[in-house]
C-alpha cells in the first residue's frame, strides 16, 4: 500500500510541477516577450523567412491585444487575444503605455483580422504620408535614400509555406540567382534601415495619408512585397493602425532557419542567432 501511495504522489507532484510550468511560461509571455516566427518575405532583407524572435512586450505597456493568441488548428483550438481579452478593447489606451518611436519594427494585432503582424513603424499620430516615385514623404519631406547595392538570394522554396521569392530581375529559374535593389533609408529621428526595391508598381505612387490621432502607419522593408498600411484593411491591407493593437518591438533574432522546418539543422542560419534588428 505504501509503495502504491508513493507513486500516487509523485504522479500528482509531476502533474503539479508541469501545470506551474504552464502557468509561469503563460505568464512570461503575456507580460514580458512573445515569441514569433517570420512567416513571409515582407520584412526582407532585415527579417528573413524562417526567423525566430522574441517580442519585448515591455516596450509599449499592455493593452487587451498583449494576451496570447492560442491557435492550434489540429486540435480545433481558436483563442486569440479578443476572446480572451476583449473585456478591455475599445478605450485605445494602454497601461504602463509608452511610446513607439518612428523606425521601430513593431508587432501588432491586424485591426479586423487579429492576426499577427510585423512591419515597421512608419507615420505617427497627426503624420501625412505619402509614397511617390517609391520614396516615402512624411509631412511633405522625403525621407532620404541612399543607394546601397543589391541584395541576392537563392530562387527557392521558403518557410513551411513554400513561398518563392519575387526578382527584380524578372523571371529566374529554379536555384538561381533572385536580386532586388536595395537601398539604406533615414528617417527624421535618425534611424537607419535597409529596403527593398522590385520595380515599379502602384504602391509605389499613393495618396496622402492623414494619420488620425491615437493610430500609427505601417511599412514593410521589401516594399514591393509587402500587404501594409498603403491598402486599406477592406483591400487586404493593414490601413491604420491603433495604439491598443500594439503588441511590441522586435529586438533581436534568437534563432533562424531556412528550411521548411527548425529540425533540419543543416538549414540554420548561424550568423543569424542572436542578431539585433535595427
Amino acid at each position: 500500500m505504501a509503495k502504491t501511495e508513493k507513486t500516487g504522489n509523485a504522479v500528482v507532484e509531476t502533474i503539479k510541477t508541469v501545470v506551474y510550468a504552464l502557468l509561469i511560461a503563460g505568464v512570461f509571455r503575456t507580460m514580458f516577450f512573445q515569441p514569433f516566427w517570420i512567416p513571409s518575405g515582407s520584412m526582407k532583407e532585415t527579417l528573413l523567412i524562417g526567423d525566430f524572435l522574441f517580442v519585448n512586450k515591455m516596450a509599449y505597456g499592455y493593452s487587451y491585444a498583449s494576451c496570447p493568441s492560442i491557435v492550434v488548428p489540429r486540435f480545433g483550438i481558436n483563442l486569440d487575444a479578443q476572446k480572451l481579452c476583449g473585456a478591455f478593447d475599445g478605450d485605445n489606451k494602454r497601461l504602463f503605455g509608452g511610446d513607439p518611436e518612428r523606425g521601430d519594427v513593431v508587432v501588432f494585432r491586424h485591426p479586423t483580422s487579429g492576426r499577427d503582424y510585423i512591419k515597421r513603424l512608419i507615420g505617427l499620430p497627426g503624420d501625412k504620408i505619402q509614397v511617390t516615385g517609391g520614396v516615402v514623404q512624411i509631412n511633405g519631406e522625403a525621407v532620404p535614400q541612399t543607394p546601397d547595392g543589391q541584395f541576392e538570394e537563392l530562387m527557392e522554396l521558403q518557410g513551411p509555406q513554400g513561398l518563392r521569392p519575387r526578382c527584380a530581375n524578372g523571371a529566374v529559374g529554379q536555384g538561381g540567382i533572385c536580386v532586388k535593389d536595395r537601398a539604406m533609408e533615414t528617417m527624421p529621428n535618425g534611424k537607419t534601415y535597409k529596403v527593398l526595391n522590385i520595380g515599379p508598381q502602384a504602391s509605389d505612387r499613393t495618396g496622402v495619408y492623414s494619420v488620425p490621432e491615437g493610430y500609427y502607419f505601417f511599412m514593410g522593408d521589401n516594399r514591393d512585397n509587402s500587404a501594409d498600411s498603403r491598402l486599406a484593411q477592406a483591400a487586404g491591407g493593414v490601413g491604420f493602425v491603433p495604439y491598443e493593437n500594439l503588441i511590441g518591438r522586435a529586438d533581436r533574432i534568437v534563432f533562424s532557419s531556412s528550411g521548411r522546418s527548425m529540425l533540419f539543422f543543416w538549414t540554420w542560419r548561424g550568423d543569424r542567432f542572436f542578431k539585433g534588428i535595427k
